[in-house]
């Protein structure tokens, strides 16, 4: 498995993304990305109770949602829907493909290089009639291989 290894922006670097989107980084701005950094993928309940537990910043999680979607509606993050309907949203926004825990809904992070870089090759070719491709998404599914993974 090729990969590089690619990493979230730092606190300080989200502080440029947002002053680059013209936003405040305002300190439950700032409490959501250190809470995403560590959490990597989450939904508004787990990023609340993250900064609940961190004491960081006093925020509500319906400001958390709202602060998570608008960064996934500026590129800043990705979402994704899990099976049990909630919205999970990642901290990571370069390419790479995820691994789903159907059972315990946790997504994980697969940097495969030289993969991404054969599916592109060969969408490059594809054509689909009245559609422009601009991207993938690929998320596989899977379930744990033992009765307790560790997560």
């Amino acid at each position: 498995m090729n990969a590089t290894i690619r990493k979230a922006p730092s606190l300080e670097e989200f502080k440029t993304v947002l002053k680059k989107h013209s936003l405040k980084a305002t300190p439950q701005r700032l409490a959501v990305h250190e809470a995403m950094l560590t959490l990597g993928h989450a939904c508004a309940d787990m990023v609340s109770d993250y900064i609940r537990a961190n004491g960081k910043a006093k925020v509500t999680t319906a400001s958390v949602y709202n602060i998570l979607a608008q960064l996934a509606l500026l590129g800043i993050y990705q979402h994704r829907m899990s099976s049990n309907n909630k919205m999970y949203f990642d901290v990571n926004n370069f390419k790479h493909i995820h691994l789903y825990d159907k059972v315990n809904h946790y997504f994980k992070d697969v940097q495969d290089d030289e993969f991404i870089e054969m599916i592109e090759s060969k969408l490059s070719h594809k054509r689909f009639k009245g559609y422009k491709i601009e991207g993938f998404d690929m998320q596989i599914i899977c379930r744990p291989t033992r009765k307790k993974a560790s997560v």
